[in-house]
């Protein structure tokens, strides 16, 4: 499958990127993964995890892969994909002490071997104020890189605001040469 098949959803907090990227999944047919990269740290975030589960419903099955997202696509014959989201994958790889530029390029290489499209969930967190702290700007720094090669390599990016899509980039059209 070529990366033309995947899709970028950017958005911010609670802006109705992850309910816009599984209408897309759930419009490709049954069988869907939903592969979340979110850890459990606190009770608040357990609880975040276990409603977005109930969410989900029927015809999803889930895996948890918060560092290791490529091994993932090759587990389940699938209609589609839905990762959600890089932007916790990202603080997970920092986290971790992991290199991003060096992960992000591996996750892009694995997205060339994936048969089902993906649908790729992230935040768009620049467009607020400067954070305060080093470790805040080199996120928000990094999660800008990640976005940019993520919106590079597939054929579409669609932007959400206030739960409204609004396409960036779509597949150019083939010549039919």
């Amino acid at each position: 499958m070529a990366l033309t098949d995947h899709r970028l959803v950017l958005g911010g907090a609670r802006s109705g990127k992850t309910r816009h990227a599984m209408a897309l999944a759930e419009a490709t047919g049954p069988r869907r993964l939903y592969i979340a990269t979110a850890e459990a740290h606190d009770a608040e975030m357990a609880e975040r995890i276990a409603r977005h589960k109930a969410e989900r419903g029927a015809g999803w099955q889930s895996v948890e892969a918060p560092l290791d997202i490529v091994s993932s696509f090759a587990s389940f014959g699938t209609d589609a994909i839905l990762v959600d989201c890089l932007t916790l994958w990202l603080s997970n790889l920092m986290h971790s002490g992991r290199n991003p530029e060096i992960e992000t390029g591996r996750f892009i290489e694995g997205l060339r071997d994936v048969r089902s499209p993906i649908i790729l969930v992230s935040n768009e967190v620049g467009l607020g104020l400067v954070p305060e702290t080093p470790l805040g700007r080199a996120f928000r720094d990094e999660q800008g890189r990640l976005n940019q090669r993520i919106a590079a390599a597939v054929g579409s990016v669609d932007f959400i605001a206030a739960g409204l899509p609004v396409a960036l980039k779509r597949p150019e059209p083939s010549s039919g040469r």
